[in-house]
């Protein structure tokens, strides 16, 4: 016995035919050509034909090209921002911000971080308090809420937070743009009055458009909105997620570079040894990525609020920049720290300091109340991590490079603390422009260690951020 089918929909008749007796689901949009193959099968019969039943109109697909555009030029402004704001602290231009770092004075590197301590915290502080109750966060309106964000609030907290990092806090460049794609999205939902749910696909578009441009990484952008913020890697939202990263991308070249994040690395090659090892560690990375999100999470649930949210920030941001002295490598985002690790550049001692301080410089700082991002710490944890371990294989069964291990350890803290494994090992690929040859050791141990933090705890760094639900007030209690 066959299932009714679904009540008809917008298309009608047409609709109709292209729904299984087994399957209810409808094509979406109605397709031009109205009869089905001989064999009577539907083509919605193929689980990724259909999403959530997204309207994908012409309106809507007008607004993913305006979003698409805003995101790149909203993202390649802000990294002007930062590059601006790192330059005229430490003085880099050509280069390389941790090279900068390492050769200006200790007082310098101090100084620089409280003065971004005081100012973040006292900015954020009035931000706060004048968009009282209005929403700047992308995962909880997609994920939650209606995906409506305030675009004030989310310009404000994204310029501050590329201040600050440019200055050298611990947290990663991604987030303004992230948060600024999906406020551009919002507010083009708006005026293009789009249907809630199609503001919700919209905004998340967006916000991996965002994450896309700034890196030079569309299909990990495009990958990063459909696996992560909306969990459905379906034609309906792979469409349009591929459309709007791939504009946002070469609409931010007219600041950004072309080129790879991360160059001049070796194509590693494959190794038995390096594959054995990828088997082992994967599982290993999973449970410190467990401990990561874990830890995110406390320092989220408990981070500095009201008026100590005007000295946390430079409280912390003090403590970075005293770490700083002995080990420079703490200072932004970590992007360097993750270049070096995959050029093998750095002893066992180096990287296994490194792979506690840059999540604790960074925990810290999340924790203070500042708002950046969580993407480059945690893949430069996961280099160097992937460093040490690899380096201590390396003592009992030799023949790979330092540099295969940190990419391989990367891409798996990567996928296993976003709990989107495809997204981590293209962001990996995308980033550095090279790993194919070591792809399948980073399949196994991507593989590996989401499936272990999935099994042992499942959040992600994203969802560990959310804020606590507020209890639903009480029902008014009847008279006596």
């Amino acid at each position: 016995m066959t299932e009714p089918l679904p009540p008809a929909r917008p298309g009608g008749a047409r609709a109709r035919r292209w729904t299984s007796g087994r399957l209810p689901r409808v094509r979406q949009p109605t397709p031009l050509i109205t009869w089905r193959i001989p064999s009577g099968r539907g083509a919605t019969e193929q689980p990724n034909a259909t999403g959530d039943l997204v309207p994908l109109t012409p309106r809507f697909w007008s607004s993913v090209v305006l979003v698409g555009v805003s995101t790149g030029l909203l993202g390649a402004l802000l990294m002007f921002v930062l590059f601006s704001v790192s330059h005229l602290v430490f003085g880099h231009a050509d280069t390389g911000f941790e090279f900068a770092v390492v050769h200006s004075a200790a007082g310098r590197r101090v100084a620089a971080l409280v003065v971004a301590g005081a100012v973040g915290g006292a900015a954020w502080f009035l931000l706060r308090r004048v968009t009282a109750g209005e929403r700047a966060d992308v995962d909880d309106a997609v994920w939650r809420g209606t995906g409506e964000l305030s675009f004030r609030r989310s310009l404000g907290s994204s310029l501050i937070s590329e201040v600050v990092v440019g200055m050298g806090a611990s947290l990663g460049r991604e987030n303004g743009p992230k948060v600024m794609g999906g406020a551009a999205a919002s507010a083009l939902s708006g005026w293009m009055r789009l249907a809630p749910a199609q503001r919700r696909l919209l905004v998340a578009c967006g916000a991996g458009a965002g994450l896309a441009c700034v890196y030079n990484v569309p299909l990990g952008g495009a990958l990063f909105t459909a696996e992560l913020l909306v969990g459905s890697v379906s034609l309906p939202i792979v469409l349009p997620a591929l459309l709007c990263s791939g504009i946002a991308t070469a609409t931010a070249w007219v600041y950004l570079p072309r080129a790879a994040t991360y160059l001049d690395l070796r194509d590693y090659r494959f190794t038995v040894s390096l594959m054995v090892w990828a088997l082992v560690v994967g599982p290993l990375v999973g449970l410190a990525s467990v401990g990561w999100v874990r830890l995110v999470a406390f320092v989220s649930h408990h981070r500095a609020s009201g008026r100590a949210a005007l000295a946390a920030p430079l409280a912390a941001f003090t403590v970075v920049g005293v770490i700083g002295i002995p080990y420079p490598q703490v200072f932004g985002n970590g992007k360097d720290l993750a270049h070096d690790a995959f050029l093998g550049v750095g002893g066992l001692g180096l990287f296994a300091v490194l792979s506690v301080l840059k999540p604790f410089a960074t925990a810290l700082s999340l924790g203070s109340g500042a708002t950046g991002g969580l993407f480059t710490p945690t893949l430069s944890t996961g280099a160097v991590l992937g460093g040490v371990l690899g380096l201590l294989w390396s003592m009992a069964w030799g023949g790979s490079s330092a540099g295969a291990f940190a990419m391989v350890g990367a891409a798996a803290m990567i996928g296993a603390s976003l709990q989107a494994p495809l997204t981590g090992l293209v962001l990996v690929v995308e980033l550095t422009h090279t790993g194919l040859s070591i792809l399948i050791p980073m399949i196994a141990a991507t593989a590996g260690a989401t499936l272990v933090a999935r099994y042992v705890d499942g959040y992600s760094i994203y969802s560990a951020r959310l804020p606590a639900e507020q209890p639903a007030p009480a029902p008014p209690s009847a008279p006596d």
